[in-house]
């Protein structure tokens, strides 16, 4: 089967950052299936690399987290443009998998139906427009009604329909009820992230103490409410804590808290430059907690966060301030703590509580480790990617084991 993957951001574990399409695509090439990669990147004209057996092509379609909506749009836009033109000239495909976000990537999977008899199985990551029109970056009626009408149609004339969240799933079940959807979650890589110890040469490498850490590792823009850390960091503080706080991201809030923790001079909160997986990997072995934050909006707790399952498969505590599904299964699995809107104080209890008893905090992080290995590894969601496109596939050994939420 040759497989066409639309992915406007792919970014490999080197590289940093979302990396789920990577795993998929190399776990796709490691089954025996064809796969090329169409995305976009800053780079002067078209590319085309090899990585790990899949054929990238990069196309020259800059975006940046920092871009206004306008610049964001032209983007999109352009990468559409440039994508029918690559996809007429390759070999044909047997389907298209196209991921979002953006939701004009679904007009790929549109073009490609109408116009040369390719399906498409459309993965949705976000709710798009729903996530914009929340956050206040769309407002105009008709644009709304265009763009949930695109949305429909999207869903519609997908062969089958993949959520990233049981939240996610139940949107798309309301909007195209008789559409096929397959649940495949976000997913953690237990080879690349994995519990360390927090050495003294590790502290000394970033001027630290041997101190409660609690470190947010993921993008930095509107929605993720790193603010909301800052503000756990200052009540520490004036409490007489000397609890370090460590942020490695980058976005369009970044210079904004950065101003922030300068403002309110908290000394204990730290940023640290992006990095590869492993680079990640490295700084959450020096927190002993793992913060998971997103704005207080509905459409937001349907989210499937990146770094929620690499805390976990790194062995981390969770520190989650939002609800969703992600935090009930913070609380059914006793991940951690939850740092809700107006109980940020009952919080601090709490993390003062498991200051004294580092046995409970370590209990929690074998509780995050063992959530990954059982539900959500790369492997369990390539095998269930595999079956939604080609339900025939039975290699010897494989099981029908779903994912934790699944059924």
């Amino acid at each position: 089967m040759r497989i066409i993957y639309i992915h406007q951001y792919f970014r490999t574990p080197a590289e940093g950052g979302a990396v789920r399409s990577y795993h998929l695509a190399k776990g796709l090439v490691d089954a025996g299936y064809e796969v090329e990669l169409i995305t976009g990147g800053a780079q002067a004209g078209y590319d085309q690399r090899w990585i790990d057996g899949i054929k990238v092509h990069y196309l020259p379609v800059d975006y940046d987290q920092k871009f206004g909506f306008f610049k964001r749009v032209l983007s999109f836009l352009a990468y559409v443009r440039q994508a029918k033109r690559l996809i007429g000239k390759l070999p044909r495909p047997d389907l298209l998998y196209v991921t979002s976000t953006p939701l004009t990537t679904g007009l790929l999977g549109l073009w490609a139906k109408k116009n040369l008899a390719i399906p498409y199985v459309f993965e949705v990551r976000d709710l798009w427009p729903q996530a914009p029109i929340e956050v206040g970056a769309i407002r105009n009626s008709l644009l709304k009604r265009s763009l949930i009408s695109l949305e429909k149609k999207i869903y519609q004339q997908a062969l089958s329909l993949v959520a990233l969240s049981p939240g996610i799933a139940d949107h798309l079940r309301k909007v195209v009820p008789q559409q096929q959807i397959h649940l495949i979650p976000n997913f953690s890589d237990l080879d690349r992230f994995f519990p360390m110890e927090k050495t003294g040469n590790l502290l000394l490498k970033y001027g630290l103490k041997d101190r409660v850490t609690i470190a947010y590792t993921g993008a930095l823009g509107q929605v993720n409410a790193v603010d909301e850390l800052l503000d756990l960091a200052e009540i520490a503080r004036n409490k007489g804590k000397d609890w370090q706080f460590l942020i490695m991201g980058n976005g369009s809030s970044k210079e904004q808290l950065r101003k922030m923790a300068k403002e309110k001079s908290l000394s204990q909160v730290y940023f640290i430059p992006f990095g590869s997986k492993e680079k990640v990997n490295e700084v959450l072995s020096l927190a002993d907690f793992a913060w998971i934050s997103f704005a207080h909006l509905p459409v937001l707790k349907a989210n499937s966060p990146n770094k929620f399952f690499d805390a976990l498969a790194a062995g981390k505590a969770i520190l989650i301030n939002h609800k969703g599904w992600v935090y009930d299964l913070v609380k059914t699995h006793q991940l951690g703590v939850c740092c809700l809107p107006g109980k940020i104080e009952s919080a601090f209890l709490q993390l003062e509580k498991l200051e004294g008893d580092p046995s409970e905090l370590i209990k929690m992080g074998h509780n995050s480790r063992k959530l990954a290995a059982q539900y959500f590894t790369k492997e369990q969601a390539v095998f269930h990617l595999i079956r939604t496109l080609d339900p025939t596939y039975n290699p010897p050994g494989s099981s029908d084991e779903k994912f934790y939420l699944m059924a």
